[in-house]
């Protein structure tokens, strides 16, 4: 009996141990279980941070992407990214439209005449580098500048282009004369193609009020003369011609060439002139050889026998505003000199 209790006892006593050594392994457990999890939390913190920063991370480079605009024009695609700040134009219409867009260029070229910036810019444009002749820009002051965005004009910095868009993302204008694509390639390469389709409604608006006012006056048939130093020309389809066409005036037979213009050296071309009406601009800094070149054409029997002279229609103009500003700002004023020689309310 005695053995049968001792052997009862030592399994209970077994049997007790195995189930606290049991418990306190789950104690344990626990505990440990307990501690850990702060651990697990943070290093998953860890990974989430990670995670969100590299999502933001491509977000970025996914807007950045898409903020690079593949710019096409007249020498071939340029990409520039975001919007440019500091923007240099080599030519006059550029320049004028830089203005219109709310821009201040940080370097332009001189002015053609009225120099060294045409007065109707000079507030606009106060403490903006000078950058030389259209024709002859200076390449090592454009540099200085550190341009993000160069405007051309393929007819002037063709041979240049390759210099120029190793100092800064340059856009090229096909025709300089043609304004309107001037304001389409700078509102895309200034990443304000919102503004310049607003420019284009404004004068298109413009355009149908000078119309509808004008009524059954147009078409009228007009030449645009213009006096130089050492020669006449006619402009056919230059900047003038081509605001003209589209303001509803015709132009004479043999003046329907797509080209700017043709320079007259004999006054015997002076019947080439002939029309209802005849605007005028004289060009140059030379004004004493202008002058003397246009009186003695103007002297000349042959231009009496003009139907705009005998019929008191020649009207003289301003050669910024008609000519060699081309822009966005003087096809406005071209367009209020009109409104001014037919008497409509503007």
């Amino acid at each position: 009996m005695s053995a049968i209790t001792n052997s009862f006892e030592r399994k209970y006593s077994i049997s007790l141990l195995a189930i606290i050594f049991s418990f306190v392994l789950f104690l344990v457990g626990c505990g440990n279980q307990t501690g850990e999890e702060p651990v697990k939390d943070s290093e998953g913190e860890e990974q989430t941070e990670e995670i969100e920063e590299t999502e933001t991370q491509g977000e970025e480079q996914a807007a950045e992407s898409e903020n690079v605009r593949t710019i096409e024009h007249a020498m071939g695609t340029t990409e520039i990214e975001g919007t440019p700040e500091r923007i240099v134009t080599l030519y006059q219409g550029a320049t004028d439209v830089a203005v219109a867009l709310g821009v201040k260029p940080v370097g332009v070229v001189e002015s053609w005449v009225e120099q060294p910036i045409y007065e109707y810019l000079r507030d606009d444009l106060e403490g903006v580098q000078l950058l030389g002749l259209e024709t002859q820009p200076n390449l090592e002051e454009i540099h200085k500048l550190e341009p993000d965005l160069i405007i051309v004009s393929k007819i002037r910095h063709e041979e240049i282009y390759d210099q120029l868009s190793e100092i800064a993302p340059t856009v090229v204008n096909e025709v300089i004369y043609d304004w309107k694509e001037t304001v389409n390639l700078m509102g895309g390469a200034l990443n304000k193609e919102d503004k310049a389709k607003q420019l284009l409604v404004d004068w298109d608006n413009r355009v149908a009020d000078f119309k509808e006012k004008m009524d059954d006056r147009l078409p009228i048939e007009v030449t645009i003369t213009n006096f130089r130093a050492d020669h006449a020309r006619i402009f056919y389809m230059g900047y003038a011609g081509l605001i003209l066409h589209e303001l509803g005036f015709t132009r004479p037979p043999g003046h329907d060439s797509e080209d700017w213009g043709i320079q007259l050296t004999s006054k015997e071309s002076i019947p080439d002139m002939n029309a209802d009406m005849i605007f005028n601009f004289n060009s140059g800094t030379e004004t004493e050889a202008i002058q003397q070149t246009y009186e003695e054409w103007t002297n000349h029997p042959l231009w009496a026998n003009l139907d705009a002279v005998k019929n008191d229609q020649v009207i003289q103009v301003n050669e910024v505003a008609w000519n060699s500003a081309g822009g966005y700002i003087t096809a406005n004023m071209m367009l209020d000199d009109l409104y001014e020689i037919f008497e409509l309310e503007n």
